[in-house]
């Protein structure tokens, strides 16, 4: 079966896997196999746990959706992360999310910074005054 997962800024993860482990923080926990009958279920916080032969990797997941057809499984979430454990996955999705945060931070200051800059030039100017 086929699992691809994808956020806001592209395709994440898109292979083949032998199995599939959904957990959500209010859903539970679920197994898909090959032959699943189809599903569509919703991820608030939690993690897929996707197998191929011996290997197994974590997806960290922030507000999503998993929808299960003819053995392929769609993840579409707000924020998602690959790791090869659940601790790391989850780890690296908060340090991106910090970042990500500091980030618009920034920019909201230079915004706010640019907004007085402009009232100050406009009133300087006296535009607007009839």
């Amino acid at each position: 079966m086929k699992i691809i997962v994808v956020t806001p800024e592209g395709e994440l993860y898109n292979e083949e896997v032998t199995s599939v482990i959904v957990s959500s923080a209010n859903n539970g926990e679920y197994g898909i196999l090959t032959g699943h009958l189809p599903i569509v279920s919703t991820i608030d916080t939690g993690f897929v746990r996707m197998t191929f032969n011996q290997l197994t990797y974590y997806v960290a997941i922030v507000n999503g959706l998993v929808q299960q057809v003819h053995d392929v499984i769609t993840v579409i979430a707000q924020d998602a992360y690959i790791g090869e454990s659940k601790e790391s996955a989850f780890e690296n999705l908060n340090q991106i999310r910090k970042a990500r945060i500091e980030s618009n931070r920034q920019r909201n200051l230079e915004l706010a910074m640019a907004e007085n800059e402009l009232k100050k030039q406009i009133k300087q100017t006296g535009a607007g005054n009839i």
